[in-house]
């Protein structure tokens, strides 16, 4: 296949690592981020911000492979272990879309989504009394999580009891800010 044929079949992705560059652990310069994308084939390649977001195309379909791969690279170069998750256009499209939440009524630091390696269970969910929490609201969507924290994540006492290990074991999960869902579908669009 032909450089040209590769980018006539390559898909845009988002890859979304968790928890690094936060309180001087895990770092990860987003300059070498893009060496190591760009390391394993992949073009296009740009990131967003400091934490962890990354933009590419590619002409590998599969997007759990493509996760498991920036994850072999990252723990090879940095020498610790990074979840990642990849994301295709089409799926962060259909998230930003399928916002329960009136997302252009908010500012971008009160409405989140926390996205999942895997769909969890409902019954994660069962001894979180929603009642409890509000104003704070989430509702759960395809591998998403919306989240509605008007005083913002860092307050919100509903995040912090939908990250215990009942709610979240055994699943990836990382959470941007609504500003950075949107820029992630602008810049894997079409």
């Amino acid at each position: 296949m032909t450089k040209k044929d590769t980018a006539a079949t390559a898909k845009k992705y988002a890859a979304l690592l968790r928890g690094i560059n936060v309180g001087g652990s895990k770092k990860v310069p987003m300059a070498e981020l893009r060496s190591l994308l760009e390391g394993l084939g992949h073009g296009d390649v740009q990131t967003y911000l400091q934490s962890g977001n990354a933009v590419f195309s590619s002409a590998k379909t599969d997007p759990v492979a493509l996760a498991r791969e920036l994850e072999a690279a990252i723990e090879a170069h940095f020498g610790f272990r990074v979840a990642c998750l990849v994301l295709d256009g089409t799926y962060l499209r259909a998230v930003a879309e399928g916002c329960p939440f009136p997302a252009a009524e908010l500012q971008g630091k009160q409405l989140h989504a926390t996205f999942f390696s895997e769909q969890p269970s409902a019954e994660r969910f069962a001894a979180l009394d929603g009642a409890a929490f509000l104003p704070e609201e989430y509702r759960l969507g395809d591998r998403v999580l919306y989240l509605y924290a008007p005083e913002g994540l860092g307050r919100s006492k509903l995040a912090e009891a939908l990250a215990r290990p009942a709610v979240v074991k055994g699943i990836d999960v990382t959470t941007r800010n609504w500003n950075t869902v949107a820029k992630l579908v602008e810049l894997t669009g079409p």
